[in-house]
């Protein structure tokens, strides 16, 4: 990991680093001239108002693993039903073959409503856990990443910042996430399998073991979710910056509803970008830990059979319209919810600033 510019007592971050300060010494410059400036995380982390963000502290890190983590359980949950038809689609199109709407309706009529909620206990833990790494590591790597560069580099390759960051933290909250994954898509696939989380996560450990039970779809999660992470914060970013320049408007100087507005709208967009862009590893991910899909052989076979057997236009197309609608819907709701609890934890957050319009 890299590690944040050197700090003294209060937690300020030094602007000028001790080796300079050193060769400044050593050239006979008086040493309080000399002597490094403090401020709250240097200019790269100022906001353009009066307001500066930070401090990036442990503090400020754990508030943004635990909004990451309750946005993404929260929105996850409450999309619970949606997730549930939609895996259907994707696991047996040839029966579920009426769209959304009537997906709902054959689930509905078949099971009851409370199909709807099959697998909700391992969504809600699993996707809390996930967001708890996602988000907060994404603030950890993008504010350490900005920190390396410098302003002026932090905002010229702030694209490139949002991606890295993504990416490193999905790979991480991924590992947690895989073995719930693959608890709620058993349960979905084959409701009377277990009663929920607690019953069926120590049966499939027992009936398949570790590896082969939880982490089967951990090639095609990552496939998924890396991809789907790296456009949300991307685009998000890039579709919020548009939005404050169409505006006239400043994320640090906006009123609170007017961010709230911006993150829903930019997270809508993200939302559909993402979905689109992991829509076919996410089918392979649903397949794959269906009891018995893809034969015995290794994982990787696994998968190839499975790809071969479904083909590349149903892997991107089924199922792509209800992501859609889930994901955009899931991400607006994410962003919103993350700004409004780190809104009420006092944490002032990291936006990347032009130096050029200081």
């Amino acid at each position: 990991f890299l590690v944040l510019p050197p700090v003294n007592t209060t937690g300020k971050m030094m602007t000028t680093p001790v080796s300079l300060y050193m060769k400044k010494l050593s050239s006979g410059e008086p040493a309080a001239a000399a002597a490094p400036r403090f401020v709250a995380a240097s200019p790269a982390f100022k906001a353009a108002s009066a307001h500066e963000q930070g401090p990036f502290t442990l503090s400020y890190y754990l508030k943004g693993a635990l909004a990451g983590g309750i946005c993404c359980g929260v929105t996850h949950g409450g999309l619970c039903p949606v997730d549930v038809v939609k895996t259907r689609i994707q696991l047996d199109p040839a029966k579920y073959n009426k769209g959304m709407i009537g997906g709902f309706r054959q689930v509905i009529a078949e099971e009851g409503a409370g199909a709807l909620a099959t697998g909700l206990g391992p969504t809600i833990v699993g996707y809390f856990i996930q967001g708890w790494f996602k988000f907060g590591g994404v603030e950890f790597f993008k504010i350490n990443f900005a920190s390396a560069l410098g302003e002026e580099k932090a905002w010229q390759y702030r694209t490139g910042i949002y991606l890295t960051a993504a990416a490193c933290a999905e790979f991480i909250a991924d590992i947690f996430l895989c073995p719930l994954e693959a608890t709620r898509i058993r349960l979905v696939s084959n409701p009377s399998y277990a009663n929920g989380l607690i019953s069926a996560f120590p049966k499939i450990a027992r009936q398949d073991g570790v590896l082969k039970g939880f982490y089967s779809g951990f090639g095609p999660i990552l496939f998924k979710q890396v991809p789907y992470t790296m456009a949300k914060f991307a685009v998000q970013g890039a579709a919020a910056e548009r939005i404050y320049a169409a505006t006239g408007m400043k994320a640090a100087e906006a009123s609170s509803g007017a961010n709230m507005a911006v993150s829903l709208s930019s997270g809508v967009i993200a939302g559909v970008a993402a979905a689109i862009i992991s829509h076919p590893a996410d089918t392979l991910l649903s397949l794959v830990n269906k009891e018995g899909a893809g034969g015995n052989g290794t994982i990787m076979q696994r998968l190839v059979v499975l790809a071969k057997e479904t083909g590349f236009k149903k892997l991107c197309l089924v199922g792509l319209g209800p992501r859609c609608v889930m994901i955009g819907t899931l991400t607006a709701g994410q962003f919103g919810i993350f700004d409004i609890i780190m809104d009420l934890t006092g944490a002032q957050k990291f936006h990347f600033t032009d130096p050029s319009k200081k």
